[in-house]
């Protein structure tokens, strides 16, 4: 049976989709001295978010993001948007900045929990990259509403598995969609997810459609 139940495990608005948010963000102020840096690295809108809420100083460094969505948060509050990754997975990301970010000094402000090899990456590369955590993700502990049967559940990140599994049991007639190949590999054994065609979560709304 075909459900027409799509959720998304954030507050996140897309047409077609319900929200169904399984974590809540913190954002950490920092005392950060963007003058010593060249260039910023962002590859989460909520890294964005966080350090906008607290100083406009970045707005002034050239940002470096690994999507459109994130592209689009940056121009919206008037960042410096010098550079759109074209693969929008984080160690590819790392390998298009590579020439790009040669004897630059470089900040990732970044969650507590990231899953790509990014800032090694570029290490291993003799790029100097320092990383700051400006906000951390916490599972929510109790969720009323429970997804119905044969519903498809959207995952944009490893959290989201972690918190929706935290939360609930998952039904065999539920269908998972992965926003990408990294967040894929998380999945327990008993969840086989289905990639989204592109990094985007109005891409995986439409695979969800398509299924």
């Amino acid at each position: 049976m075909k459900s027409n139940n799509i959720y998304i495990l954030s507050n996140k608005k897309v047409n077609g989709a319900i929200n169904l948010p399984v974590f809540d963000v913190e954002f950490i102020n920092n005392d950060i001295d963007f003058d010593f840096y060249d260039a910023l690295i962002f590859t989460s809108k909520n890294a964005i978010y966080s350090i906008d809420s607290f100083t406009k100083a970045w707005r002034n460094i050239p940002s470096f993001v690994i999507a459109p969505q994130t592209a689009n948060v940056i121009t919206n509050k008037g960042g410096n948007l010098t550079f759109i990754g074209k693969t929008n997975h984080g160690d590819q990301f790392a390998l298009e900045l590579i020439p790009l970010l040669k004897n630059k000094k470089i900040l990732y402000p970044r969650g507590d929990k990231i899953v790509s090899k990014l800032p090694q990456i570029l290490k291993q590369n003799n790029i100097q990259c320092d990383e700051i955590i400006v906000y951390n993700t916490k599972c929510k502990q109790k969720i009323n509403k429970i997804p119905e049967k044969n519903s498809t559940i959207i995952f944009s990140s490893p959290s989201t598995i972690k918190c929706f599994l935290n939360n609930f049991k998952w039904d065999s007639s539920y269908k998972a969609i992965s926003i990408g190949k990294t967040t894929a590999k998380y999945f327990p054994d008993f969840i086989k997810p289905i990639i989204s065609d592109n990094t985007s979560l109005a891409s995986c709304v439409q695979k969800a459609h398509m299924i």
